[in-house]
């Protein structure tokens, strides 16, 4: 096997990019505090043709060269939007007939590989600081809870790390 080139990829272009069907998902980020981590969900909603990032509490947005660094130009393709208030967004989308879903551990939640989204259904997925999580507001205001399976020792996964699984996830259960 050989391993291909950038330019054997057939990548989309920025216009091709936002002119594309996207992945009926939004990705809210809510008092996100690493650059880093903001921008790797940014590269991975570019990875799969995300609709919308929504930028929420003290989340930093672009341009910035910490976000840059790890997004490598996905905040020029992945459209995106600050709001103060998550719950302000929440109720919003919800108004719009989307289906709003926190990546939390709570009670009764539904384990990631259990849930099956609908497939003509838009999901916006929560996704809460490094140490303090989703709020609690921002959980009741949701339709439900997700939670990743996790077998080891540790009590979370690093935000980026949720991103990718979950949207994976779900990109894959919606195609």
């Amino acid at each position: 096997m050989r391993k291909l080139a950038n330019a054997e990829l057939d990548r989309k272009n920025i216009e091709e990019f936002k002119q594309a069907k996207k992945t009926p998902i939004i990705v809210i980020l809510d008092d996100i505090r690493s650059l880093h981590n903001i921008g790797s969900v940014f590269r991975t909603s570019d990875a799969f043709l995300i609709e919308k990032i929504y930028l929420c509490g003290i989340t930093a947005t672009p341009p910035n060269k910490e976000i840059h660094k790890t997004a490598l130009g996905a905040t020029d393709t992945v459209t995106w939007e600050y709001a103060k208030d998550v719950l302000e967004v929440v109720v919003n989308l919800k108004a719009e007939n989307v289906k709003v879903y926190s990546i939390e551990q709570t009670e009764n939640a539904i384990m990631l590989d259990n849930f099956q989204p609908e497939k003509e259904s838009k999901y916006a997925l929560i996704f809460g600081n490094e140490v303090k999580g989703v709020s609690q507001e921002a959980i009741d205001l949701s339709n439900g809870v997700i939670e990743i399976p996790q077998l080891g020792s540790k009590h979370s996964l690093n935000i980026s790390v949720s991103a990718g699984i979950v949207i994976w996830d779900l990109f894959q259960k919606l195609k």
